[in-house]
């Protein structure tokens, strides 16, 4: 198996597009084929990683830090054949997409997932009391739930698209394999790909 991961640079904690890279991320959700319903996923990364058979695993992934961030994806493939080849191919694909034509209703459904994803981890008052420390050390306030679910729902498709182009479209990755890494495009290629027209 290959374990590979691309990313670019992201945002901050306190960076104004921090929930519009955060509804990307969740635009491209994750998937394990040990998990049920791979077709009935909402991600359409998702269904077409079920439907090619051989990648095992993905994840997408937004970390912060103080002053910096970053964006991106990894998962875990099968070797055969060109398999790791397209299996980046599917990865960088669904950033374009999200890029070039990602649905008013993806945006929506995206939105609602990630504001049910950011409760749900404040269930329980040791994630309460996580969550109210980091928000101190990151904003030096506690934000309110109507204020974050006013930042979410102030993310349209429009606003989505800038902050792509700003900085995952057409951005030089940072790619890293582990494993059988024969299978993984030349970097050139993964280059090519942050930006390539014949999608």
């Amino acid at each position: 198996a290959v374990v590979s991961t691309q990313s670019t640079g992201g945002v901050s904690w306190t960076n104004p597009d921090y929930f519009a890279l955060m509804i990307a991320n969740t635009l491209a959700g994750s998937w394990n084929r040990a998990q049920l319903g791979g077709r009935t996923q909402p991600s359409k990364l998702a269904r077409k990683m079920f439907d090619m058979g051989k990648p095992q695993s993905y994840m997408s992934f937004n970390t912060c830090y103080k002053d910096t961030g970053l964006w991106g994806m990894y998962g875990v493939c099968e070797r055969q054949d060109d398999a790791v080849r397209k299996f980046t191919d599917a990865m960088q694909g669904e950033w374009r997409r999200i890029f070039r034509s990602v649905s008013p209703g993806e945006v929506q459904r995206a939105k609602n997932m990630l504001k049910t994803m950011m409760l749900s981890q404040c269930d329980g008052t040791t994630a309460v009391c996580e969550d109210i420390g980091r928000q101190m050390l990151t904003y030096g306030r506690r934000i309110p739930l109507a204020e974050i679910d006013a930042r979410i729902e102030a993310v349209t498709p429009d606003v989505l698209k800038r902050v792509m182009e700003a900085y995952v479209y057409d951005k030089d990755p940072v790619c890293v394999g582990l494993g059988s890494t024969e299978g993984l495009p030349d970097y050139s290629l993964l280059k090519f790909q942050m930006s390539s027209p014949l999608d």
